[in-house]
């Protein structure tokens, strides 16, 4: 009689004998050879005291940097804590309305490019802001901007990592045992005892899961300190790998390598720390309706908190974005005499570069999203099929380039296409190819992630049935596994897209002239001085991004439940 496992025999008696070699490969070079590569560079005169690590660790900069980078991420973190869990408790546990619509505002700063979101609070403050100046609350000319600071870098990075902490508590919260919950209330504890000694102790490793994710993300964030502290010489690491990248120096290969692995040690360590608790978090909840506390007639003030918050952190600095862009030059206050599309019609039919930065990000964007998924269906299949120690180490693997902060998979980028390629002598150096390389790496697990859950929830009795009507391996995946992951596998491809379509942390190292893509165009306009340029960008990219997050939220009710991360 046939076994359940012989059922899921897709190439004979061993089943990953000719996925594995072809995926392990894949793996192999876009996830692993990138790291390796660099730590090689990095140690390769290590034992030596004039080698590059040793002259880095004795530098004053570095550890300057080094100090910035820990004091922002962890504020940075405290503040993502504070909102996130907030957010997580009010949306979930309670009664509020249009549960939908706050989900959807919540998530979009961590959609929106972190050097849209600088340049937008930037427009919202200080003495050029067309929107105070309108208001007439502009502070006088010759102001300082003082969100160009540490505060300013950690305030930015906390509201931009926040929800990464709101999906990590909102897990947590949607899997409480909410028996244990129900028994406390029929008890007598009010409302304020339950979340106190029952909720908040329960979804401690969420929430702790969350604040490491958030650590990691502000560590490696590039676009926010570079727009707020470079301009006052304020550096964080990933900021003055970018400034030693632009020396030129002889050295400086070896320089950024040596950075780029203090970096890469810091955020690994946040990495662990997050699976570690992630690992702990309980999944003890009865299924059924989920949790939530009546508010009563406090609801309309919770409702109206939200509001605000919502409008203060999100809404108020893309007015003021959008406000910048309507004029002809900043320092200009809108009116209806003032008000003008000069800018759009500028960057739109008269800038070369922004068509050409436009078109190679959705060219980067739409072939890093289709590869990926071509990659990952087969990948998500095998993982759960056929789970084992070596798919065990590949699912690892795949995770670094996503783990490691951008700028230093940019730096093993380069050291590893800095020549050309063995045999066919062709270089990538300086091409669209490193770029995607770049992105095929990095995103690889934003892609698998979506299809790995879909196939999770796969009954294996579809593939058994088929097989017993003599469908053989490949028409089963062609016809039944293949066809049920497409949904997913769209949604991944959407998700990839979104991300990288505004990248800026890894193309800020890997562009060139002519390969410009649009956060290098945001980053390279604003610094230039195009203020009003680089806000009408910013506002076309904002209007991508929503479309895409609302294309999201449609396709999120025709696949199974955890493939979009902020749905139910």
């Amino acid at each position: 009689m046939a076994t359940p496992s012989s059922f899921l025999q897709p190439f004979g008696k061993a089943p990953a004998s000719v996925l594995t070699p072809v995926l392990l490969c894949l793996v192999l070079m876009l996830a692993l050879l990138p790291p390796a590569r660099l730590v090689m560079m990095a140690m390769a005169d290590l034992p030596s005291q004039d080698s590059a690590m040793w002259s880095m660790l004795s530098n004053a900069s570095t550890w300057r940097a080094t100090g910035n980078s820990l004091i922002t991420a962890g504020l940075a973190t405290l503040l993502s804590v504070l909102l996130g869990t907030t957010l997580a408790l009010l949306v979930v546990l309670t009664d509020i309305r249009a549960k939908g619509f706050w989900v959807f505002m919540i998530m979009l700063p961590m959609m929106i490019p972190p050097q849209v979101t600088a340049l937008s609070w930037l427009q919202l403050s200080g003495p050029g802001s067309t929107l105070l100046q309108m208001l007439d609350l502009a502070p006088p000319l010759g102001s300082p901007q003082h969100l160009r600071s540490w505060w300013g870098i950690s305030m930015l990075m906390g509201i931009q990592h926040a929800p990464l902490v709101y999906l990590a508590v909102r897990a947590s919260l949607i899997a409480l045992p909410k028996e244990l919950i129900e028994a406390a209330r029929l008890a007598g504890a009010s409302q304020h005892d339950v979340v106190r000694d029952m909720i908040l102790p329960l979804c401690r490793n969420g929430l702790l899961a969350g604040a490491a994710i958030a650590f990691v993300s502000a560590l490696g964030n590039f676009g926010i300190p570079a727009m707020l502290g470079i301009p006052v010489s304020y550096y964080v690491l990933p900021t003055l790998i970018y400034q030693k990248m632009a020396d030129f120096g002889p050295d400086m290969l070896a320089d950024v390598s040596s950075l780029s692995v203090i970096i890469g040690v810091i955020a690994l360590v946040g990495v662990v720390a997050q699976q570690r608790f992630s690992s702990r978090m309980p999944l003890t909840g009865m299924p059924g309706s989920p949790l939530a506390f009546s508010l009563g007639r406090r609801r309309w003030q919770a409702e109206l908190a939200l509001f605000l918050l919502v409008t203060a952190i999100v809404v108020v600095p893309l007015i003021a974005l959008i406000s910048s862009s309507l004029v002809a030059a900043m320092g200009i206050p809108l009116s209806w005499e003032t008000v003008s599309l000069q800018a759009y019609e500028q960057v739109i039919f008269h800038q070369s570069v922004t068509l050409r930065a436009f078109s190679n990000s959705i060219l980067l964007a739409g072939s890093a999203s289709l590869i990926l998924a071509s990659i990952c269906l087969p990948l998500g299949y095998l993982f759960v099929r056929f789970p084992s120690r070596s798919n065990a180490f590949l699912q690892g693997a795949i995770d670094i380039p996503y783990a490691l902060p951008g700028v230093v998979l940019a730096v093993a980028c380069i050291l590893l296409f800095a020549r050309p390629l063995p045999l066919v002598q062709i270089t990538l150096y300086g091409t669209l190819g490193l770029i995607l390389f770049a992105y095929l790496s990095r995103f690889m697990t934003v892609c698998l992630k979506p299809i790995q859950s879909s196939m999770q929830q796969l009954d294996p009795a579809l593939e058994e049935a088929a097989q017993l009507c003599g469908a053989g391996p490949v028409r089963r995946l062609r016809d039944i596994v293949f066809p049920l992951l497409a949904p997913a596998a769209f949604a991944g491809m959407l998700l990839v897209f979104l991300i990288a379509v505004n990248e800026l942390t890894v193309s800020a190292l890997l562009w060139s002239a002519g390969n410009e893509t649009l956060g290098v165009l945001v980053f390279n306009l604003d610094d230039g001085g195009e203020t009003v340029l680089a806000s009408a960008v910013s506002v076309l990219i904002v209007l991508m991004v929503l479309v895409l997050m609302l294309c999201l939220n449609v396709l999120g009710r025709r696949v199974p439940r955890g493939v979009i991360p902020w749905r139910n």
